[in-house]
């Protein structure tokens, strides 16, 4: 594992000083958060003409992704303990990846970044990854360009989309036939332990059927076990059809006032459009249970059924991320398939 790499380069004073590529400690996190709202914000800045006063909207992404995957979190430290850059990776099963990543804007264009996503590489190759990807902003030649390097391509776009909720009238209910495959939802908070053993096992045939090796497991026991937000289980008949794995405000990836959908999926055999309706219908009463004004779900693109009951839902794309990618199951995605996953 290549997580540590010496390279000469220049301090903050112009001075010739050495770059150290390691994995993060505890110590390291509250700097390390602020290397990435630092060096967003004024990445925002330049591409809006105007500075964020939150870069992520109050959303957080180091200390909980820290505990998930500490051997995939890195930072740059020049001589003295001061932090450049910051990479950070997980890897749910045989997928990994990447993101944030971040370098300090007046140390940019010195190789950190490329070293950084190198230790992360090498995190990947360890933990015998099959495909690796990120999203990232398809109005920046120089992220483009950075991870083309490493031999990811892009793909399609990722859209964020987002729809206020409130507690009168939405939408138009849907068609009649619906109700004959009315499906229940349920927290994976809410139940026993040997019963989210169970759950687990199913959620993780779920997933590994949309990308073989693919697992979210950790994904849903860190979200359970720092109240992060939830997992709702889409059920019909007590047998899980589905799952949404989703953040709401705190220490989590939701924004604030939002309640956040990390990855959503719905089981193949049988499944339709209307399992989707429903299965949203339910994440925003929960968000309304919850105070939440706002629900935000990500949808890759070549995923059209999926997006188009989105907006047939009165959801509206907030800002678009181009998804790059690499390795064996690089194609595996089918337009049909009803999932919502954000790479960031």
């Amino acid at each position: 594992m290549r997580a540590t790499v010496d390279r000469p380069g220049l301090d903050s004073h112009g001075r010739s000083s050495r770059v150290q590529v390691r994995r993060i400690r505890k110590g390291d996190l509250s700097r390390t958060r602020d290397v990435l709202e630092q060096t967003f914000s004024d990445f925002f800045e330049r591409q809006l003409g105007t500075r964020p006063r939150q870069a992520f909207g109050g959303a957080q992404y180091v200390h909980h992704r820290w505990l998930t995957e500490p051997w995939g979190c890195f930072v740059a430290e020049e001589d003295g303990g001061r932090i450049l850059g910051v990479a950070l990776a997980v890897t749910w099963g045989a997928v990994g990846l990447i993101g944030p990543v971040a370098v300090l804007t007046n140390h940019q264009n010195q190789g950190i970044g490329q070293q950084l996503i190198e230790a992360v590489e090498g995190f990947f190759h360890e933990n015998k990854t099959t495909l690796q990807g990120l999203v990232t902003y398809p109005t920046s030649p120089k992220h483009l360009a950075l991870f083309h390097k490493f031999g990811y391509k892009p793909k399609s776009l990722t859209a964020i989309m987002s729809r206020a909720v409130d507690r009168g009238p939405t939408r138009t209910p849907a068609p009649a036939r619906t109700a004959r495959v009315q499906l229940g939802a349920r927290k994976f908070s809410t139940l026993e332990e040997a019963r989210k053993k169970v759950a687990l096992a199913r959620v993780h045939r779920i997933v590994s059927g949309i990308s073989r090796g693919m697992d979210l497991s950790k994904e849903v026991e860190i979200v359970d076990g720092l109240a992060l937000g939830d997992t709702l289980l889409l059920e019909r008949e007590r047998d899980i059809v589905g799952v949404a794995v989703y953040h709401v405000p705190g220490v989590s990836e939701a924004p604030a006032g939002a309640l956040y959908v990390k990855f959503l999926a719905i089981d193949g055999p049988g499944r339709r459009p209307e399992h989707l309706e429903q299965f949203v219908t339910a994440l925003e009463d929960v968000a309304l249970e919850l105070g939440l004004t706002r629900v935000i779900l990500p949808v890759y693109l070549r995923y059209w059924v999926a997006y188009s009951t989105l907006v047939k839902c009165g959801y509206q794309i907030d800002f678009t991320l181009v998804r790059m990618q690499k390795g064996k199951g690089e194609d595996y995605e089918d337009e049909a398939q009803l999932v919502l996953d954000d790479w960031r």
